[in-house]
C-alpha cells in the first residue's frame, strides 16, 4: 500500500492552538525532561521522560500546554539528530506511568465545534513529528498507556514493554470517542485488522477490557518485551542494536496483501453486524471507529488523519460525548464519595461471613466473600445435601478462577479451606456479617433473620439481598432491627459492580457504615437509598417493563415495542430484559410496584400468563434466541388498540421523567446523579447516553412533565 511518509506538516503548523491553551491555564501539564544516555555503540541516545510532577494517583495526561511543550522538544531532537549530536530519541514516562491519554478536565468547557476540532489536530501536529524526525525514534512503555498514551507510541518507529505493564488499550469508544491522535489508522496497519477490531472497539465495550504487556507484546504492538527490573537498560540496549542495525525488529502481525484484499472489509462487516446485535445503532463512537478502520485499509496517513480530525471533533461536540463525560465523571468520582454514608470510622471489622442459603446467588456471594475479604465464611441452609452441594459449587468456582489464572494454587487453596457449610446455626455465632439468599418471599426473609439472630452476636450486622421488598418490613420480626440493613446485589454477582445499600428509619449509624465498608472491600460502588419498594434500578426499570406490556396487552407486538424503546440506548431490548430477569421475576417486579403505586404502574395479567407458559422466546440447543415462542405470542393476542411507536416512547420518557421526579422529592437518594450511576452500574446503561436523567432533559421529557430539568444547564450538542 503507498503511503505518505509524514503528514504534511503545513497542514497543522499554521494553525492557531492558543483557544486550546486559553481554556487550560490551570492544566495539571505533563512536562518532558530530556537527557542524553551514551549507548553500548557510545552513541548518543536522547530519553524524554514524561512526569507531571503527582505522586501516581495522578498518571500523566496530554493537555494543550503540555502538548505544545512537548512539540517544542521534539523540534530541539529534531536539529539535534540532524546535526548528528544524537543517533536516537527515545520516550518514557515516570514510574509504572507512561500516559493516561489526553487531559479531557475542560473538555465540557469547549464552546464550539471548532474549538473541539483543534484538540486532534495538536495532537496529530505533535505526535506525527516522531515518525520522520531524522533519527529512529522509540516509546519505552513502561506502565500505564492509555489511549492518546498508547498513541505516542504507535507513532514512533519502534516500541519497548515492561512486562509487568498493565492498562494498555485504546479505551476510546468506551467514553463516546474515537482513537483520534492516529490510533485509528496506525494500529490495523501495525497489528492487522481483526487485533485492531479487538482493541479499540470489541474490548472497550466489554467494560473497558485493557492489555496486559504480554498480550501488547503478543499483538505486536510493542517490539520487545523486557522484565521490570532491568526494564529501561534492556531498552536501551535494545535500541542501540536497531540504531546499529545489528537487530531487525519483526513484526508478526503487520496485514499482508491477502488480508488488505479478502479479511479486512471481511471482518469490518462482521463487527458492524456484532454492534447492531449487541448495541444497536444509538451509540455513534464505535460506528465512528468502524469507518476509520476501513479507510485505514488503503487511505494514506495524511487522508486518515484528517479524517480522524474530523470524526473526533464532531464527537466531542455532540451530545454523546457530554453524556459520557457526567457518567465517566459519576463512576470515577461520585461512585468514590456515596452521597449520605455515614463516617467511615464507624464501620465494624468483618471477620467471618455468614451466608442464609446454599443456592446458585448463595454461591456467586460466598465466592465474593472469599475472595475479596479473605475471611472465614459459613453457609446455611435447610438440610445437610443442600449445604453440602453449596459448598461443593463454591469450591468449584474457586477451582475455575485458578483454571483461568485469576488466583495461585496456594490462594486456591487458602479460599477453599475458609469455605464451610452447616445446618447448625450456632455456627453463626461468631460472623460480624451475616446475608441471606433465600426465596424472595416476605415471611420466609422474616423468619430466617429472626432464627439466625438468636445465634449472632448483638453487634453484628444482618444484610438483606431483597431487589424489591421493603427491608423494614424484613426485621419486623428482629428484636434489633436497627442492625438491619439492604445489600442488594445485580446478577451476575462476581460482574456487576453496583450494590444498592438500604438504610430504614431504624437502621443505624454504624451497620450502614459496615455495610459501606464492606462493599468497598469487596470492590463494588454501593448508593445509599430509602427503603422504598424497587429502591432504584428496580424501579425504573419496572417502569419501563409495565409500559412496555400495557402496549403489548393493547395489541403492540413485542418487536414493534422493543424498535419503538431503541432509541434509549439501553443494553437490550425490553423482551431481552423479561427474558434475562425471568418472566416470574418480572411479575412479581410489577406487583411489587403496583401494589405500592396502583395509579402508576401497570398490572399486567398477560405477563402472568407468560410466566406460567414459561417462555418468551424459542432458542436453539446453546440457549440462543431465535425468535418469538408462536404460543406466547398467542398468550398475549387480543389486544383491540395498538399503539404507535412514536406514542410508546413518548410515554415510556413521560413515564421515566415523572417516576424519577418523584423519587427524588421523596429522597429516595440524594440527587439525579445518584440515579443515573445505580443505572450506569446496575443496570449496564451506556455511557454514551449518560445515565437517563440527561436523556429526559435531552428529549425534552423533563419539561413536559414537571416544567424544569434534571440538570441545569441540559447537556446539548455544541454549536456548529
Amino acid at each position: 500500500m503507498e503511503r505518505t511518509s509524514q503528514v504534511t506538516q503545513t497542514n497543522y503548523s499554521n494553525i492557531d492552538f492558543n483557544p486550546l491553551v486559553e481554556m487550560s491555564r490551570d492544566e495539571v501539564v505533563t512536562h518532558n525532561y530530556v537527557r542524553d544516555v551514551t549507548m553500548p555503540s557510545g552513541k548518543t541516545l536522547a530519553l524524554v521522560t514524561l512526569d507531571n510532577g503527582k505522586d501516581h494517583t495522578r498518571p500523566n495526561t496530554f493537555g494543550p500546554i503540555g502538548l505544545l511543550e512537548l512539540d517544542a522538544t521534539i523540534e530541539s531532537l529534531r536539529t539535534r539528530a540532524r546535526s548528528g549530536e544524537i543517533a536516537g530519541v527515545a520516550i518514557t514516562g515516570k514510574p509504572f506511568i507512561l500516559a493516561a491519554g489526553a487531559d479531557l478536565s475542560k473538555v465540557n468547557d469547549i464552546p464550539s465545534r471548532e474549538i473541539a476540532a483543534l484538540l486532534p489536530k495538536l495532537g496529530h501536529h505533535v505526535f506525527g513529528k516522531l515518525e520522520d524526525l531524522g533519527a529512529p525514534t522509540f516509546v519505552f512503555i513502561n506502565g500505564l498507556a492509555l489511549g492518546g498514551g498508547l498513541e505516542i507510541g504507535l507513532n514512533a518507529n519502534y516500541r519497548t514493554i515492561d512486562a509487568s505493564a498493565q492498562g494498555i488499550a485504546l479505551p476510546e469508544v468506551f467514553l463516546g470517542l474515537i482513537p483520534g491522535w492516529g490510533g485509528s489508522y496506525l494500529l490495523p496497519n501495525l497489528i492487522g485488522i481483526e487485533n485492531a477490531l479487538t482493541v479499540m472497539i470489541e474490548n472497550p465495550l466489554k467494560m473497558n477490557r485493557m492489555l496486559k504487556a504480554p498480550q501488547a507484546f503478543e499483538l505486536g504492538i510493542a517490539d520487545a518485551m523486557f522484565r521490570a527490573s532491568t526494564f529501561l537498560e534492556d531498552s536501551i540496549r535494545w535500541a542501540s542494536d536497531v540504531i546499529d542495525g545489528s537487530i531487525k525488529p519483526k513484526r508478526k502481525n503487520v496485514p499482508g496483501k491477502i488480508e488488505r484484499t479478502v479479511k479486512w472489509d471481511a471482518a469490518i462487516g462482521i463487527a458492524r453486524k456484532m454492534l447492531e446485535s449487541k448495541i444497536g445503532t444509538v451509540p455513534e463512537s464505535p460506528y465512528k471507529a468502524l469507518e476509520l478502520l476501513k479507510a485505514a485499509k488503503s487511505g494514506s496517513k495524511a487522508d486518515c488523519f484528517a479524517l480522524e480530525d474530523a470524526a473526533l471533533a464532531d464527537l466531542i461536540a455532540g451530545e454523546q460525548f457530554r453524556a459520557s463525560v457526567y457518567a465517566f465523571n459519576l463512576v470515577q468520582k461520585r461512585a468514590k464519595h456515596p452521597a449520605g454514608a455515614p463516617d467511615k470510622d464507624l464501620a465494624q471489622r468483618v471477620t467471618k461471613v455468614g451466608i442464609i442459603g446454599a443456592g446458585l446467588m448463595a454461591t456467586q456471594f460466598a465466592v465474593l466473600f472469599v475472595r475479596r475479604l479473605r475471611v472465614p465464611v459459613v453457609i446455611t441452609d435447610l438440610d445437610q445435601t443442600r449445604v453440602d452441594q453449596g459448598v461443593e459449587s463454591i469450591r468449584a468456582e474457586i477451582d475455575k478462577l485458578a483454571d483461568k489464572g485469576r488466583i495461585s494454587s496456594d490462594e486456591q487453596n487458602r479460599l477453599k479451606a475458609l469455605v464451610h457449610g452447616t445446618t447448625d446455626k450456632a455456627d453463626f455465632a461468631d460472623c460480624d456479617w451475616v446475608i441471606e439468599a433465600v426465596f424472595e418471599e416476605l415471611g420466609v426473609k422474616q423468619d430466617v433473620f429472626a432464627d439466625v439472630e438468636k445465634h449472632v452476636a448483638p453487634e453484628a450486622v444482618l444484610a438483606t439481598n431483597t431487589s424489591s421488598l421493603s427491608v423494614d418490613q424484613i426485621g419486623a420480626k428482629l428484636e434489633h432491627p436497627e442492625r438491619l440493613v439492604g445489600f442488594h446485589f445485580f446478577n451476575p454477582v462476581a460482574v456487576m459492580p453496583l450494590i444498592e445499600v438500604v438504610r430504614t428509619p431504624k437502621t443505624t449509624d454504624v451497620a450502614l457504615a459496615t455495610a459501606m465498608a464492606t462493599a468497598k472491600n469487596l470492590r463494588k460502588n454501593a448508593v445509599i437509598t430509602r427503603d422504598t419498594p424497587g429502591f432504584v434500578v428496580n424501579r425504573v426499570l419496572a417502569k419501563l417493563l409495565g409500559e412496555a406490556m400495557y402496549a403489548v396487552d393493547n395489541g403492540t407486538s413485542f418487536s414493534d415495542v422493543d424498535e419503538a424503546l431503541s432509541s434509549l440506548g439501553l443494553p437490550m431490548a425490553p423482551s431481552e430484559l423479561l427474558d434475562l430477569v425471568g418472566l416470574r421475576v418480572g411479575a412479581h417486579v410489577l406487583d411489587t410496584h403496583h401494589r405500592a403505586f396502583p395509579d402508576r404502574f401497570y398490572d399486567s395479567e398477560n405477563l402472568h400468563k407468560l410466566a406460567d407458559y414459561g417462555a418468551l422466546f424459542e432458542k436453539d440447543s446453546k440457549g440462543k434466541i431465535k425468535g418469538f415462542d408462536k404460543k406466547a405470542l398467542k398468550i398475549v393476542s387480543g389486544g383491540k388498540s395498538p399503539l404507535a411507536k412514536s406514542e410508546i416512547l413518548r410515554r415510556v420518557q413521560d413515564g421515566l421523567a415523572d417516576e424519577i421526579h418523584r423519587m427524588l422529592q421523596d429522597d429516595v437518594v440524594h440527587a439525579p446523579e445518584d440515579i443515573d450511576l445505580c443505572l450506569i452500574l446496575g443496570a449496564g446503561y451506556p455511557f454514551q447516553m449518560g445515565g437517563v436523567t440527561p436523556y429526559l432533559d435531552r428529549v425534552g421529557a423533563s419539561e413536559r412533565v414537571f416544567s424544569d430539568t434534571f440538570h441545569h444547564p441540559p447537556m446539548t450538542a455544541l454549536s456548529a
